[in-house]
């Protein structure tokens, strides 16, 4: 057996990492108003994980946040998405990326106010060009998926708070996303609804395979991930297996 064949072979089989930062630096500003906000990150995240990321105001997980969404682009370094530099794409492109394989939720929901729950759902396929019926279907499926089968007439004002998530969940993940990009997605829930909005979060990537990486202050809330991730002063301070239920 010629064994550096099969080494080679292995390797080159293995499949990449889902996303993938390297020696990634972000700087706003010029001269002496310029602030390094990231210094030279390396980050990679596979195909199904979990993970939280947390840090003090201004650690740069806002923007590592914002770099892996196509909000944003590295100052210097690589952004790999699924064997893609992100980095070297246009505007344009970069845009096509985050609508058909990212999915995003936001602290304060996000939804259109003078339009129903299912509406809200289909709007990123709406984007898409998708036909109604397709949309409906699938943004039925959604809702129902996030526990809200029967709520797809009702508007924002008509929901609580963590139902307004739900919604915005199944928005987010109703294109079937690569990544679903939280971002401090219980910072204006209480803790009991945030506890269920977690518990939504594990089930979808346990049950559907979707992989979470989710930005979050509080520690409680970044338990329930299997992976933790700490930035300080624009670097990563730590990365560990937090044993969470995610």
């Amino acid at each position: 057996m010629n064994t550096a064949a099969s080494t080679e072979a292995a390797v080159a089989s293995a499949p990449l990492p889902l996303i993938e930062l390297s020696a990634v630096t972000k700087t706003y500003g010029q001269g002496q108003a310029a602030f390094l906000a990231l210094r030279g990150v390396d980050f990679a995240i596979e195909e199904g994980e979990f993970v939280a990321v947390m840090g003090p105001s201004g650690s740069g997980k806002s923007t590592v946040m914002n770099i892996l969404g196509c909000l944003d682009t590295p100052s210097s370094g690589a952004y790999v998405f699924r064997g893609v530099h992100v980095e070297r794409l246009s505007r344009n492109q970069r845009a096509l990326l985050r609508r058909h394989y990212l999915g995003f939720v936001f602290q304060g929901f996000n939804l259109l106010g003078r339009t129903s729950a299912l509406e809200n759902v289909e709007l990123p396929l709406l984007y898409r060009g998708m036909p109604a019926a397709g949309r409906h279907a699938a943004a039925r499926a959604a809702l129902k998926a996030v526990g809200l089968e029967g709520w797809e007439d009702h508007g924002p004002a008509e929901l609580s708070g963590g139902q307004q998530q739900r919604v915005a969940i199944a928005r987010a993940i109703v294109t079937h996303p690569a990544i679903l990009l939280a971002d401090e997605p219980t910072g204006n829930l209480d803790t009991h609804t945030s506890g269920e909005i977690m518990d939504l979060l594990t089930t979808l990537n346990r049950e559907q395979g979707i992989t979470v990486l989710m930005v979050t202050h509080e520690a409680d809330m970044a338990a329930y991930a299997r992976r933790i991730v700490r930035f300080v002063d624009g670097r990563v301070e730590s990365d560990r297996i937090s044993g969470g239920a995610g």
